[in-house]
């Protein structure tokens, strides 16, 4: 049995020796031989006698491409028209090299400058000052440093820096002195009001401790009013203090309590918020007013029912400033006060805005 391998089997294989046994097919063997820079048999057509589609062989530089199939190669890109030379901008060109149709014209005759003039640059030409333009700040330079003494130029030794013209005017202002006793400023404003300060412990406040005993903030033994100030504003005499409970080895204050005296017989009552939570109501009843949004924010506790505790509750003027605060204030009436408490520490804002209160309530309770 002969295979292709095996040649001629009559004889000795008469093909070339660079064709003896394997052989590329016919479409490879020019394109190869055209990348080694060799010459193809049969003058650069394909072995075997193959010929592009058509029949036609490549002419020219196409011949060493080899076999391609039809469309392959597609034309240049580049449009077939004759380069124009590069001119400039009209903007840039002469007066004289632009056609007459390009050229400006003028209406009036321009007067040249006189010989020996410089030309004017637009740009650089200094311009003067118009009543719009801001004037430029001067930029302010830093103080000097502050010369320092001890060793190693103050770094183990704060010596005092020496006093010059050029450290004068830049000392940086003291702080006004802050009253420890006095943070939040109420002593100094009621003083300037003249209203008088005391610090709860002379016999004129026994009437406020006992009134701190009966406060719905449900106080402890040890809370006693301090930081008193008495004085008027909005037509009550008033009393404004902090009640303060131990705190370690001092005291914080815990409420604010504002309180104006009445004249006659007052029924006990308290007037506080609804979300807030009451003790010490054993026996008291509740008020409706007849207003569901005033019911909804605010309840109304009291002993007995009388014509004072409906004036109260049908005052336009008391249902206007209790449903414009933050419901956070709670009023009661005992030991011949109407007082206001909020959970926080007396300041000048709380106590005018509880003289605000307390004048609406007082009016009410006054009003037969």
């Amino acid at each position: 049995m002969t295979t292709p391998r095996d040649g001629d089997p009559g004889g000795a294989d008469e093909r070339p020796e660079d064709q003896r046994g394997w052989s590329e097919p016919d479409h490879r063997s020019g394109a190869d031989a055209a990348r080694r820079g060799e010459t193809p048999p049969d003058g650069g057509a394909p072995s075997g006698g193959a010929t592009p589609a058509g029949g036609a062989t490549p002419a020219g530089g196409d011949a060493d491409r080899g076999w391609e199939p039809p469309g392959w190669s597609l034309p240049s890109a580049e449009p077939e028209r004759p380069q124009q030379p590069w001119q400039p901008p009209q903007w840039q060109q002469p007066q004289g090299d632009q056609p007459q149709s390009h050229q400006p014209q003028q209406d009036w005759d321009a007067t040249p400058p006189p010989p020996g003039t410089p030309a004017a640059d637009p740009w650089d030409a200094p311009r003067s000052p118009e009543p719009w333009d801001t004037p430029q700040q001067q930029p302010q330079q830093a103080p000097p440093e502050r010369r320092r003494g001890g060793l190693f130029g103050g770094l183990f030794g704060g010596g005092r820096g020496a006093s010059g013209p050029e450290t004068q005017g830049w000392e940086q202002p003291a702080p006004p002195p802050v009253d420890p006793t006095d943070r939040y400023g109420l002593r100094a404003w009621g003083t300037s009001l003249g209203w008088t300060a005391t610090d709860g412990t002379g016999p004129e406040d026994a009437a406020i401790t006992a009134l701190v005993r009966t406060a719905p903030i449900r106080p402890g033994k040890d809370d006693v009013p301090t930081n008193v100030l008495r004085g008027r504003a909005d037509g009550l005499d008033l009393v404004a203090f902090d009640v303060v409970s131990p705190y370690g080895r001092g005291w914080v204050a815990t409420h604010a309590v504002t309180a104006a005296p009445l004249l006659g017989q007052v029924p006990a009552l308290r007037l506080g918020p609804a979300r807030l939570w009451r003790h010490g109501t054993g026996g008291m009843l509740q008020i409706p007013s007849g207003d569901p949004e005033f019911d909804q924010r605010w309840v109304l506790l009291t002993r007995e029912d009388g014509p004072q505790v409906r004036r109260l509750v049908d005052d336009p003027v008391v249902r206007q400033a209790l449903l414009g605060s933050d419901d956070g204030d709670e009023l009661w009436t005992a030991e011949g006060f109407v007082a206001a408490v909020r959970p926080d520490a007396q300041r000048p804002l709380l106590v005018q805005h509880h003289a605000r209160l307390l004048a609406a309530v007082t009016a009410a309770l006054a009003a037969g």
